[in-house]
């Protein structure tokens, strides 16, 4: 069912009963209204609604892919430390406009702070960062509500940052410097009003579980490089030795002992945790991560996990260790849960974050 329609059929959405045709007031305030499921778990849960998404446009520069889509206008919640503020649709929101990045050649998506300029008739209309976001449908990527001046031709002027984590492997050496791309859109009320919005039944709002991901085009996820690949390898697919997969804040967590010699550290072997959401394996970004490893009671090893982006494993954590033994006991901590902006469904998981502990050789 497309919004418009549903919308004109007298749907009642937050309990507000619509008929007739719809003025920008009505509209808004519909937006504003969507339903927010009661009594949600401290985990990821599926919301009320489905909404559809769809593309304005895509550019390159260099190995920099970025993708600009757009849906309605929709609340998220912000993070700060184990802090959330929900952010409301505002009055004057035209549409949720959202870009995700990815490395061109593998597909990885890859963590940076984008900066968004809006162009519309020779003005700038707004000059923002875009907030870092985790989304059921579309996964990790950078958005934010925007107003825009009506109908017609936008300019959308993108300026990346270098990757806020450590290329590895094939993407060592790239990312380094910022970047800029410019997707040119038209804007129309209709198209945003014609977007299709499903109402979730309200026996399986607030369940354990999450909407289906979806990519460019709105298929779902696919692994060729010209779109971006939005889940990291399951478990048994990392590289090296798998010691465990944990989990903590409803989040999972699988670790890996790689040989020394790899890609990821030449002269050591390489500690590698790969955080994901459950049931989309979309990769976890912002995290603050440390471990320790201790034999015979004794510590070992004790230190940061960094972030880095490899093209096969994506974003992930690690550091390099001397050689670790059987029965060596690996603790993961959590020191900063994920600092991403959250849609509805993930904002109320991976937080009191407990530690996890792994078992080399087990």
């Amino acid at each position: 069912m497309h919004r418009r329609d549903a919308l004109k059929a007298g749907a009642a959405i937050g309990g507000l009963g619509i008929t007739g045709c719809l003025d920008q007031v009505e509209t808004e305030s519909v937006w504003r209204n969507t339903p927010l499921v009661e009594n949600r778990p401290k985990a990821v849960y599926l919301p009320a609604s489905r909404e559809q998404m769809a593309t304005y446009g895509r550019a390159r520069t260099g190995r920099y892919a970025v993708a600009l889509r757009y849906s309605f206008p929709h609340r998220f919640w912000t993070v700060s430390g184990t802090s959330t503020s929900k952010v409301e649709v505002g009055q004057s929101d035209s549409l949720h406009l959202m870009a995700t990045v990815w490395d061109a050649e593998t597909g990885v998506v890859l963590p940076v702070t984008p900066r968004l300029e809006l162009r519309h008739d020779g003005s700038v209309i707004t000059s923002r960062t875009l907030w870092t976001m985790l989304s059921q449908r579309m996964g990790f990527h950078y958005g934010d509500n925007v107003e825009l001046d009506g109908e017609g031709s936008y300019v959308a002027d993108i300026r990346l940052s270098p990757i806020d984590a450590t290329p590895v492997g094939e993407l060592a050496g790239s990312f380094e410097e910022a970047a800029s791309v410019s997707i040119e859109f038209e804007y129309s009320p209709d198209d945003i009003y014609d977007l299709e919005y499903t109402q979730i039944d309200e026996e399986r709002r607030g369940t354990r579980g999450a909407l289906p991901l979806m990519t460019h085009g709105g298929h779902e996820s696919s692994g060729d490089a010209a779109s971006p690949v939005q889940t990291v390898p399951a478990a048994e697919d990392l590289p090296g030795e798998l010691i465990g997969v944990g989990t903590s804040g409803d989040a999972a967590f699988a670790a890996a002992l790689v040989p020394s010699g790899s890609r990821f550290a030449e002269q050591e072997e390489f500690l590698l945790v790969s955080p994901r959401t459950p049931y989309n394996s979309i990769p976890v970004p912002q995290m603050g991560l440390s471990a320790t490893v201790t034999r015979n009671g004794e510590t070992v090893f004790d230190g940061p996990l960094s972030a880095a982006v490899d093209g096969t494993v994506g974003l992930h954590y690690g550091a390099a260790v001397d050689e670790l033994q059987r029965g060596d006991r690996v603790t993961v901590s959590v020191d900063t849960p994920p600092q991403a902006s959250r849609h509805d469904g993930y904002e109320t998981a991976f937080f009191g974050m407990s530690s996890m502990e792994f078992t080399v050789g087990e």
